[in-house]
């Protein structure tokens, strides 16, 4: 633990140091706006490196999270809004409050009461608990995907859903025939909204099917990136630029390929 402190210590000296006056100009010229767009970025990188199984590269991005963790707290603190103690005090007290059946007396039987509980001490919280839906708080500038799922969980935590998946799927039939009618009308308006029907309820599905929509369509990606790659290839032999190779040309060695994936 004393190991842990002082290069967590040597950390916030770091930081500090980038951000006094003879640090680093682009350090200090930094904000929280400035800033954000690179914090989803190191995001991002760690998801990656977790999908690839690569500790080397999370150990990596996990620390670069950590750095904007505390620079955003090192920014903070000039102004005196927030330091990287009280956002310390705020995390802790809050995962002790959201787990009373660890460390309080609250007893539960399942992961589903945990969730429901965490709900509830979630909407007590906020100043807004007599007015704000349940739905309101689901962040605004998830992934759309993922603000799919988080909304569809939360409804179904108090009942809002069905108990089989053939609703489910009826429910996507009937979204592709509405989108379907739409697309015949060229209704481009009425496409886009009909469209954010059919890909909300292909996430209810995944839901439904335990499934990550964003780790399907992550793996449908890189599948499709193999293949693409592979009928590039092929092309390159017989000494043809994809670009001048027709869409017959394109498909036949598209199956080939695929059957090579069998």
């Amino acid at each position: 633990m004393t190991e842990y402190l002082e290069k967590y210590k040597e950390l916030n000296e770091i930081v500090t140091k980038l951000l006094s006056p003879d640090g680093c100009p682009w350090d200090r010229e930094q904000t929280h706006e400035t800033l954000k767009n690179y914090l989803i970025e190191e995001a991002y990188e760690f998801v990656e490196a977790v999908e690839e199984n690569d500790n080397s590269k999370m150990e990596e991005e996990l620390g670069d999270i950590l750095f904007h963790v505390v620079i955003h707290a090192a920014i903070a603190e000039k102004t005196n809004k927030f330091s990287l103690k009280s956002v310390t005090e705020k995390i802790s007290e809050k995962m002790i409050r959201r787990h009373p059946h660890v460390f309080g007396d609250t007893q539960v039987s399942s992961v589903e009461e945990v969730w429901t509980n965490w709900d509830k001490i979630k909407r007590t919280e906020t100043k807004k608990k007599d007015k704000e839906s349940l739905l309101r708080s689901v962040p605004k500038n998830l992934p759309a995907l993922l603000r799919a799922e988080k909304i569809q969980k939360r409804a179904a935590r108090v009942g809002f859903d069905w108990d089989h998946i053939n609703p489910v799927l009826d429910k996507i039939e009937e979204e592709m025939n509405e989108l379907k009618e739409v697309v015949a009308l060229n209704d481009k308006p009425k496409m886009i909204e009909e469209m954010g029907d059919y890909l909300f309820s292909i996430v209810n599905l995944c839901r439904k099917m335990d499934i990550d929509p964003e780790d399907a369509l992550q793996m449908a990606n890189k599948k499709f990136i193999q293949r693409f790659s592979s009928v590039e290839g092929k092309l390159i032999k017989n000494n043809k630029e994809m670009i001048h190779a027709t869409m017959e040309e394109m498909d036949e060695l598209w199956e080939k390929v695929k059957e090579e994936d069998q």
